[in-house]
């Protein structure tokens, strides 16, 4: 309906479809439902705004609209809420899967979740893994061809840690002697070093500067834990339906970087440093001072971050690419896209830095090294014991379809307990919370849509040709007119990369069903056709809504 209203007002105005688009807003209820401000046309009438709205006013003509009022300087429309009713219903129900969508046909690029080979994925590559499957769904949803890639971040001091620490107290251990997941068991050296970080912090920089020089012994060891940790890493992307297009290793492309930097040195980007260190100037930018290469001459984060930028635009042509990274690197994507623009790549300015905030547990915040961590798979497992004993509890089930519910419901739970809240903001998971049927949960979306699919399964419901609808209701209207807010949601999440205003949507989806459910009765009714098409509108929106999160539904709970 806003794209009726939009349409409406360009007759009468010189302003474009978006601009009229975005000054359009939702006013308080008594004064409709949709509202445009005139102050803008003041200077191009030459006439105040309120007279502006008044001769608007009595110019449109919409059997869509009970009444269209000039306050003062605004335009007030009110929606027939009828044949809102029939239109949409129909709309929906004709379009189903696209319903919402819109065709931007942009190359996107992604890159999650970026994994060290030092340890197993815990909660936090949790939330940067649903945060981006996410946004590739929203995109997907619009039409724009999105690739996935991911950085294996498998070189460095932070690696050598979990290689010195093997060395160590390894004792020709392996994955399968000790029967453990091979990443987990990996990250377990991980922490072992942090028990003895002073009597080690010498040889890790040793092994760093080997690694670097090809040592030959340090090279094997360093192949056979990164596969350890890679093929780890391979299950639980499995678990997540996590589907990589390209994968790109730190260890292949800090190389590129270092000739990257040389060549800019020689054109007086980069400078050096007494010690021998390179460096850049980015004061210009309020952010100092940039080390690029070690004076020991061995490489860090930005210097391959930098190969793999351009080695992707050459690579991959995007128009825009998203790095899903936590907002504790907020500097160092600053920093990184400021170079960029420095040494000449004025692409650098369609990369953007998706950040997110921090997952807390319910004890503190997680710390890798000391071994405080929810692993990625062990909070999955959890989730769906839970799920299970919430199905027995419940239902009947075989054992086959318990297994199937219950992963769909753990997902859910996961993935709407991190994406509902705002993706810039640390949160603290609660697993119990999360899995809970009630309340602002995954497991109570699902139950929603099983419920309006069971109703028209108890119906045999077929869609009709054609819809008349003789009258609404007041819970009818507030579900329509929720209905319809869908594709506006849809456009603001694509625009601000928020999926949380989808998962927040879903949920006041859901409660205006139940509210209207509980209100009116569908089957047997006067009205039973048209409450009907109601019911698989909702269940069709919440579909469409949930597939934005990247939410299985399921047909029964």
């Amino acid at each position: 309906m806003k794209e009726i209203v939009v349409k409406e007002i360009e007759k009468y105005s010189p302003l474009s479809k978006k601009e009229i688009f975005s000054l359009i807003e939702i006013p308080p209820k008594e004064l409709g439902d949709y509202a445009f401000p005139c102050f803008i046309l003041s200077k191009k009438f030459k006439q105040s705004p309120n007279e502006i709205a008044k001769n608007i006013a009595g110019k449109i003509n919409s059997s869509l609209f009970e009444k269209i009022e000039a306050k003062g300087p605004y335009l007030n429309f009110f929606i027939d809420k009828r044949k809102l009713a029939e239109t949409l219903v129909k709309k929906i129900l004709d379009e189903k899967d696209r319903y919402g969508s819109s065709n931007k046909k942009e190359k996107i690029v992604i890159e999650s979740p970026g994994p060290n080979t030092n340890k197993p994925l815990h909660l936090g590559h949790v939330r940067n893994i649903v945060l981006a499957q996410s946004i590739q769904k929203i995109f997907e949803f619009n039409k724009a061809d999105v690739k996935m890639t991911d950085i294996i971040n498998d070189r460095g001091i932070h690696i050598c840690k979990s290689m010195v620490a093997y060395k160590k107290f390894g004792e020709g251990k392996t994955p399968e002697s000790e029967k453990k997941k091979s990443d987990h068991f990996v990250g377990d050296f991980y922490v072992k070093f942090s028990e003895h970080e002073k009597e080690l912090e010498s040889e890790v920089k040793e092994c760093l500067l080997k690694w670097e020089n090809g040592d030959r012994r340090t090279i094997t060891l360093w192949k056979k834990m990164h596969k350890w940790a890679v093929d780890g890493f391979k299950e639980t992307y499995k678990k997540f339906d996590l589907k990589i297009d390209k994968t790109y290793r730190e260890s292949a492309h800090y190389a590129g970087g270092k000739e990257i930097i040389e060549a800019q040195r020689k054109k007086g980007a980069v400078r050096v440093k007494e010690d021998g260190a390179l460096y850049a100037n980015l004061e210009k930018k309020n952010l100092g001072e940039k080390i690029l290469i070690r004076a020991d001459g061995t490489s860090i984060y930005i210097t391959q971050d930098l190969n793999l930028a351009v080695l992707r635009k050459k690579e991959l042509n995007f128009d825009r690419m998203f790095y899903v990274v936590a907002n504790e690197q907020d500097y160092h994507f600053r920093v990184l896209f400021a170079l960029l623009e420095l040494f000449g790549y004025s692409w650098a300015k369609k990369l953007t830095h998706l950040n997110y905030g921090l997952v807390h547990l319910e004890t503190g915040k997680m710390k890798s090294r000391e071994g405080i961590v929810v692993d990625a798979d062990d909070i999955l497992e959890n989730l769906k014991t839970s799920s299970k004993e919430e199905l027995e509890k419940r239902y009947k089930l075989s054992g086959r379809e318990l297994e199937k519910r219950s992963k769909a419901i753990s997902m859910a739970a996961l993935r709407y307990y991190l994406l509902k809240v705002e993706r810039n903001k640390d949160l603290v998971f609660k697993p119990k919370e999360s899995i809970s049927f009630d309340g602002n949960t995954g497991p109570y979306l699902l139950y929603t849509y099983a419920r309006a699919k069971s109703i028209l399964r108890k119906a045999k419901y077929k869609k009709q040709k054609i819809l008349k609808v003789e009258e609404v209701s007041e819970k009818e209207k507030s579900l329509i007119i929720h209905l319809h807010k869908f594709p506006d949601t849809v456009a603001k999440a694509y625009n601000d990369l928020t999926p949380n205003i989808i998962a927040n949507y879903a949920y006041d989806l859901a409660k205006k069903f139940n509210e209207f459910y509980h209100a009116e009765q569908v089957i047997g009714s006067q009205n039973e056709k048209f409450r009907l098409a109601i019911v698989a509108a909702f269940s069709q929106t919440l579909k469409n809504s949930l597939y934005l999160l990247d939410i299985d539904t399921i047909e029964k709970m």
